[in-house]
């Protein structure tokens, strides 16, 4: 996926959103405790797509020398299945008492696959705010949606204050929060404070034992899944627009569909389809991944004769091998009425 390549609200606050130890009158505390700054499920109603890398060379792992990053990337990536959410609102709320040191609002929620690169440049944060926290510990909330920011400059704020809601603005391809974390000017990685360069799974968490055990660690997950009537493309589930074609008696096709996230190298997906009498309807396996997908959809299906689709319940099961070990599943089904 193309980085987003985060930046601070805007050159003029750089200074002032990332103070060095004491330069707000305080002395180096300790570690900050961290809630989650998102209002919703993780693992059902939004989904953690991205880590900050930990590689400082040109290639790129994740906290647990996984895959779920990209080179650079330095927050936290929060996300919503698909723009209906984002649309319905999904609150950013504080994740630390602080005080509001920057905010910016009006830029529109587009994504860069638009074309909109140029126009966004200096703003690749997009909608967002940035909290100072006692001892030198900054907090930056990126890609909000427009005209959501509800806090201004100088307001104090306590965990779970709503700060805005989660958008597609700035550079980026899909809705989420860009969540990032400093102390003084250091970049921190919110999973792995102070961590061995080239370590696996060392360092101190930062989040709260509740967030801790929200944001465990996951090798991947079916973030959107269900049947349509047609063939649909990876932009029609982003945009919500594959789960309004649902099928019926005498649709072009009816095929059953999955995005997933953090897949791995050597992943073998399978996805099929069961009809109302028990009988196999579609089947797919496909060869392992040549390499790590940040997201990957699979669908499977038939075109329809002149006979209209039998009505009756049809079963959609998805299956993820790793080493020949099944490692993620999902069934789901849908009810087809009589024509």
């Amino acid at each position: 996926m193309t980085p987003e390549c985060p930046v601070p609200l805007a050159a003029a606050v750089l200074s002032a959103a990332l103070l060095l130890p004491g330069a707000d009158g305080t002395r180096a505390a300790d570690p900050i405790s961290l809630a989650l700054p998102v209002a919703c499920e993780i693992g059902k109603t939004c989904f953690l797509q991205n880590y900050v890398d930990a590689d400082t060379s040109a290639k790129w792992q994740d906290y647990r020398c996984g895959a779920q990053t990209y080179d650079g990337h330095d927050g936290t990536d929060i996300r919503v299945p698909s723009m209906d959410e984002q649309r319905a609102g999904v609150d950013v709320i504080a994740a630390a008492p602080g005080t509001v040191i920057a905010t910016r609002d009006g830029v529109a929620d587009v994504s860069i696959r638009e074309g909109t690169r140029e126009s966004i440049k200096g703003r690749e944060c997009g909608n967002g705010v940035a909290l100072r926290h006692d001892g030198g510990w900054v907090t930056q909330y990126c890609h909000m949606a427009k005209d959501s920011i509800r806090v201004s400059r100088g307001q104090k704020v306590e965990n779970g204050t709503p700060l805005g809601r989660i958008g597609l603005s700035g550079n980026t391809e899909f809705p989420h929060l860009h969540f990032s974390v400093r102390h003084g000017e250091t970049k921190v990685d919110p999973f792995a404070y102070d961590a061995k360069e080239g370590s696996c799974g060392s360092g101190q968490s930062l989040w709260n034992e509740a967030a801790r055990a929200a944001l465990s660690y996951r090798r991947g997950e079916v973030i959107n899944a269900g049947f349509a009537g047609t063939s649909v493309t990876m932009a029609q589930i982003e945009s919500g627009e594959a789960r309004r074609q649902p099928p019926n008696a005498s649709s072009p096709a009816l095929v059953a569909y999955v995005r997933a996230i953090g897949l791995e190298a050597g992943d073998v997906l399978e996805l099929s389809i069961v009809a109302p009498d028990g009988k196999p309807f579609a089947q797919q396996r496909q060869p392992p991944l040549d390499h790590s997908k940040a997201q990957f959809f699979a669908m499977v299906g038939k075109k329809r004769g002149q006979m209209p689709w039998p009505a009756g319940t049809y079963t959609a099961k998805y299956n993820v091998l790793r080493d020949g070990q099944s490692v993620l599943d999902k069934s789901f089904t849908f009810d087809l009425p009589p024509g």
